[in-house]
């Protein structure tokens, strides 16, 4: 992972810390401050041997969605892996102990266990409230793809909620069904290096982002 700063702000293998998945303790003792959430990835790694990659979000579009009651559901073509039938939200209140900080933030081995239970099932992505949300994948395109379209699905979700508002429309939102989110699911498996290798050119070609390596 980074050290502790913006990700964006990676240069070199000198801003990465490598971290022991059993104890979320780093490599190298002398290392530079690491993130205080590191236990969100360690305790998911341990839980599922299937996930090489994850990816913790603070998006401002999803976090509605955890402290609404409106559950997050399929709703575009490229999202199939949020599955029919809504999100499960950690909340991180239930499983404070004894010296926690009541900040939300998964610091313990405790919590991190806790939140990687919700992936159990082969669930992808879990909500977490008040927070952000939390995705799983096997590759790390996989997992950016679904981190980028967790948060393209909440906006246009938020979008459909708010034209029946404002046109007194009922009828709820069309969700994919099951059968559609599977299918959509395996599409965007193979088709998924389209958007990665734009992306890929976008950084490249943007000033903000220098890589030394």
């Amino acid at each position: 992972m980074s050290r502790n700063i913006a990700p964006a702000q990676v240069i070199s293998s000198e801003d990465l810390i490598e971290y022991n998945i059993e104890d979320a303790e780093p490599l190298d003792p002398n290392c530079a401050q690491g993130f205080a959430e590191r236990r969100i990835h360690s305790e998911i790694y341990k839980r599922r041997p299937d996930i090489n990659a994850v990816i913790h979000s603070h998006s401002e579009a999803v976090v509605p969605y955890t402290i609404s009651g409106v559950p997050l559901k399929a709703v575009s073509h490229m999202c199939g892996f949020l599955g029919p039938d809504g999100l499960p939200i950690f909340d991180a209140a239930d499983h404070m102990e004894e010296g926690d900080v009541p900040d939300l933030l998964v610091r313990t081995k405790n919590m991190g266990a806790a939140l990687a239970k919700h992936f159990d099932g082969g669930n992808n992505v879990t909500l977490m409230r008040g927070h952000g949300f939390t995705v799983v994948a096997d590759s790390i395109e996989l997992a950016v793809m679904r981190a980028v379209y967790t948060q393209k699905n909440a906006s246009i979700q938020t979008t459909a909620l708010m034209l029946q508002g404002a046109t007194g429309t009922t009828g709820g939102i069309k969700s994919l069904s099951k059968e559609e989110c599977g299918g959509s699911d395996r599409t965007t498996r193979w088709s998924m290096l389209r958007p990665w290798n734009l992306w890929v050119k976008e950084v490249e070609d943007s000033s903000l982002y220098i890589n030394t390596a």
